[in-house]
Parts: structure tokens; sequence; C-alpha cells
């Protein structure tokens, strides 16, 4: 085997306590959250003068993670903010979630818009993806039966 396990995704923001306030909203815990700098985050970012601030957010399980990171130095560079879904790249998190109707209404209070709708497979799942603050695009999936 190769690797151990998936530790987390992270995720580059400007607006650091809005993306957190999206993610507690949707029911992750905030597990960490502090800055990071020096020549070992250097060479980790291949990049001089980093200065960061991180937020940990865990799944309510404790198996995923998501890594909220604050560039202020150097200034993180932007993306399209709201890059359709089939740009190259990482696009979005899977969340599998119980109601996702509520999900949904919970995190439009902090901005949230769906990318697209609400939509049924087979009998099986009902899924949609939300963008979120910074562009963040989620996916929900909430199992049927």
């Amino acid at each position: 085997m190769t690797i151990k396990r998936m530790d987390h995704v992270g995720v580059v923001v400007d607006d650091l306590e809005a993306a957190t306030a999206f993610f507690l909203e949707l029911g992750m815990e905030l597990v960490g959250k502090g800055p990071a700098e020096g020549r070992w985050v250097d060479r980790i970012a291949g990049l001089d003068g980093v200065r960061i601030e991180v937020a940990f957010m865990r799944t309510p399980d404790g198996h995923g993670q998501v890594e909220l990171t604050k560039f202020h130095n150097p200034v993180a560079t932007t993306a399209e903010p709201n890059a359709p879904a089939n740009t190259l790249g990482l696009r979005r998190i899977m969340f599998t979630v119980e109601d996702i109707e509520d999900v949904v209404a919970r995190l439009r209070t902090h901005g949230a818009e769906l990318v697209g709708e609400v939509s049924q497979y087979e009998d099986s799942y009902r899924l949609c993806y939300v963008r979120g603050p910074e562009g963040i695009i989620i996916a929900l999936s909430q199992e049927l039966g």
C-alpha cells in the first residue's frame, strides 16, 4: 500500500472568518486555528517569507478534515472566483448529509448559492453543488431509503 489515508483537503481563502463560519454551519468542528511562518513553511510552500493563518475543520465522524488557509504574505493570487464545475483542477469537496434541503437553507444564510439545482440520481441519492465564500464549491449528497 502506498498511502495510509487521506488526511485533509487544503483550501486557500481570503476571508478566513467567513469560510470558517460556512464550514461550521455545514456541521464541521473547528479543531485548531493559528498562525504559521518560518523557513519550514517556506520550504513546504516553495515561497519565501510565508506568513499564514490556518483553521482546521473536522467532520463529525472524525475522519475528514478541511484546512482553510489565509495567506498574509505573500498575498494569495486569485483564480477565477466563479469558475464552472468543469474547470481543471480541484473543484469540489463532497459531503454526505442527512437533509440536503435543510443544509442548503442554512448555508444560504452565509451567502451560499446552488450552482445548478438539487437533483435525484435514480432511487439512491439527492445531490447538488453549492458555491460558498471564496467561490468554494462543495457537493452535497443525501442517501435515499
